[in-house]
């Protein structure tokens, strides 16, 4: 695996007052790179992995994100509820960026691991610092799968699928998820994680009534929730976030993100 050293690049932050102003995907840094600096939005991803060890730098090391962890910490503990040996899943990883998450998958022993994002630069990305996480790595979008993709991916057998700290934003379309969900065969496992405040929103187009909709309607069961600070902003405030971890049920029909 190779060695990402993140505390190598020089990040600059906004001053807290001017970080008070920005919305959570309205964040920016600066960044030296080549011997000059650079501003970079953090909702912009594919600049960002294109940095080696940046994201670490930026979320884990300045920021104090700790969503990889807890959402599969969480996950491993109701695993381990019911008697369910992580080995014999098969996890999608749905938004697996540079493989993060598929990282924290593999520690707790999730025996088969694929990734999907949209960015090319998230593969690129995650084959250049975990090039041996991945069991597949696909850049798609599932909103528009050809037959061949959609044949492979139901041909995968998933029963779990992991999400994490890509919904809620508009960088992942309520449809895409449906479709992820979708390939999980029905008692397969669901962990997730997303800002508390789209669990309030009563948009119905938003994720908050989707995923409200979802445990109201039986299309999942619920097993373990928890609030937690997924980081903390450019200003120093905590981002709270919930943490879900549930069985699911059914398909979600797709008339309701349409």
């Amino acid at each position: 695996m190779a060695t990402v050293h993140s505390r190598q690049i020089n990040v600059h932050l906004p001053s807290p007052s001017d970080g008070e102003a920005l919305d959570q995907d309205e964040e920016w840094c600066e960044v030296d790179i080549g011997g000059e600096r650079r501003r970079i939005r953090f909702h912009d991803y594919a600049s960002i992995y294109e940095v080696p060890g940046l994201y670490e730098r930026l979320f884990s090391d300045l920021l104090e994100c700790c969503s990889p962890d807890v959402v599969c910490q969480l996950l491993s503990e109701e695993l381990d509820q019911v008697g369910t040996d992580p080995r014999t899943l098969t996890a999608l990883d749905f938004g697996a960026g540079n493989g993060m998450v598929g990282e924290r998958l593999s520690q707790i022993g999730v025996g088969t691991i694929v990734g999907i994002d949209l960015l090319p630069e998230a593969r690129a990305a995650a084959m250049r610092d975990r090039p041996a996480v991945y069991d597949d790595y696909r850049v798609l979008d599932l909103t528009a799968l050809s037959a061949t993709d959609r044949a492979e991916l139901e041909g995968r057998g998933f029963d779990c699928l992991v999400c994490v700290a890509a919904l809620g934003f508009d960088d992942v379309p309520a449809m895409a998820f449906a479709e992820a969900f979708n390939l999980v065969a029905s008692s397969g496992w669901l962990a997730f994680n997303v800002r508390g405040r789209f669990l309030d929103d009563d948009d119905p187009a938003g994720f908050g009534a989707l995923l409200e909709r979802m445990l109201a309607g039986g299309v999942v069961e619920q097993r373990a929730r928890t609030c937690y600070t997924h980081r903390i902003s450019v200003s120093g405030d905590p981002l709270d976030y919930v943490a879900i971890v549930a069985t699911k049920q059914r398909d979600v029909p797709l008339s309701w993100v349409r």
